[in-house]
């Protein structure tokens, strides 16, 4: 793990850097460290809703980060930046702030992934899911149902965070451009299924075969193999008419 030397006077810009590339932050959303410390502050942001608050408490039992050291290039600097502890060497170039702040909020995510699937994480996404802070499905036929986050991968950098319907049980892209660059590892494969497994009174009726929609034709349903006949018509029609021509030739 590589370490960054870090002034402590750091500590009292941090806020104005970590403005740095989020052009959807607004100056509104800045507060003084005492009055907003590291994790909330990023929790606010626009285009963050997907995350909840990680306790401290958690982010401080080293048990609950193990491995997460080898997947961070300045684990140390990133962990005491989200933790608000100031740290004491030399002061950082625009760069070396910028790279530390990336690396925190790729540890936050990771972190985060981890936190959403124990009792107090889930209790914090419920109340999300409740007040349909990730959305609604945009399956018509779901009725506006309340969508999970979930990530197709568990690995960083593979795809970014999807939304899980309960109902449909399929998956979608989030509706806002804003949420586009969430990493889907944030949030991982397991946590609606194990969310809906921890409080199955919430896991709707997926939808019946009398709700799916179902394609018709003056009425009439078509059959499973209809679009593939009529290519394979379309494909004969076009071989005959090219056999055709060569003859008039």
């Amino acid at each position: 793990v590589e370490t960054l030397a870090v002034d402590s006077t750091v500590q009292n810009s941090q806020m104005s850097g970590r403005m740095r590339g989020k052009d959807s932050a607004s100056s509104s959303e800045l507060h003084s460290d005492e009055e907003y410390s590291w994790i909330p502050w990023f929790c606010s942001l626009k285009g963050n809703e997907f995350f909840c608050e990680v306790e401290d408490s958690y982010v401080q039992d080293s048990f609950n980060l193990t491995g997460l050291d080898s997947m961070i290039p300045y684990y140390d600097n990133a962990l005491d930046l989200i933790l608000d502890i100031e740290s004491r060497d030399d002061m950082l170039s625009d760069d070396q702030q910028e790279m530390l702040e990336n690396d925190a909020e790729t540890l936050f995510g990771l972190i985060h992934a981890r936190y959403i699937l124990t009792s107090r994480g889930l209790q914090r996404m419920l109340v999300k899911y409740r007040e349909k802070h990730f959305g609604v499905c945009p399956n018509v036929l779901c009725r506006d149902q309340a969508v999970l986050p979930i990530g197709l991968s568990d690995q960083l950098d593979e795809d970014s965070v999807k939304l899980y319907c309960p109902k449909c049980e399929d998956v979608y892209e989030p509706q806002k451009s804003r949420h586009e660059h969430i990493d889907g590892a944030f949030f991982g494969r397991t946590f609606p299924h194990l969310f809906f497994l921890t409080y199955p009174e919430l896991k709707p009726k997926p939808l019946s075969k009398n709700e799916k929609y179902v394609p018709k034709v003056f009425g009439y349903k078509l059959h499973k193999n209809a679009y593939q006949k009529s290519l394979e018509a379309q494909e004969k029609a076009m071989k005959e008419k090219a056999k055709a021509k060569q003859l008039r030739r």
